[in-house]
């Protein structure tokens, strides 16, 4: 006999996994209960809700293609006394403000600087240039 979707039933847990648990049903039927099912609220951890051999009352969703059924926890009307626990929360972590470089206030520059330091790095470049050129060309070595 199947159970009926949307039926509340009692079971134990069998086995925890990462992703939910399983959960033996009346007449040797299993179950999974969906880790999205445990709870309301955000669940990290099956184990924070529930432990193996635990007996809960979940309620039947359905039932998939291999005979297994999907179980909810907290769409069951009486809760388990495991839920009406408090949940050890995280405190939530510290948020860092980066604080901001004060603005740099530039000189403006009269025209006459500008040209002063256009001049300036263009000698320099003029003059890397002719060292990389006679290095290559192998000035100074004629004899």
């Amino acid at each position: 006999m199947s159970l009926e979707i949307g039926a509340e039933v009692e079971g134990v847990v069998t086995g925890i996994t990462n992703f939910g648990a399983f959960v033996k049903l009346p007449e040797g039927n299993t179950g999974l209960i969906h880790i999205s099912e445990v709870a309301d609220d955000y669940v990290r951890d099956v184990r924070h809700y529930i432990n193996e051999k635990d007996k809960i009352t979940v309620k039947v969703l359905g039932k998939n293609n291999k005979g297994k059924y999907d179980l909810s926890l907290k769409q069951a009307t009486t809760k388990p006394a495991k839920e009406s626990e408090e949940v050890p929360k995280k405190e939530p972590r510290p948020v860092f403000i980066r604080e901001r470089e004060p603005k740099r206030t530039f000189k403006a520059l009269t025209f006459e600087d500008k040209l002063k330091k256009f001049i300036k790095e263009s000698d320099e470049r003029i003059l890397d240039l002719k060292r990389n050129t006679e290095s290559k060309r192998g000035k100074g070595r004629r004899k």
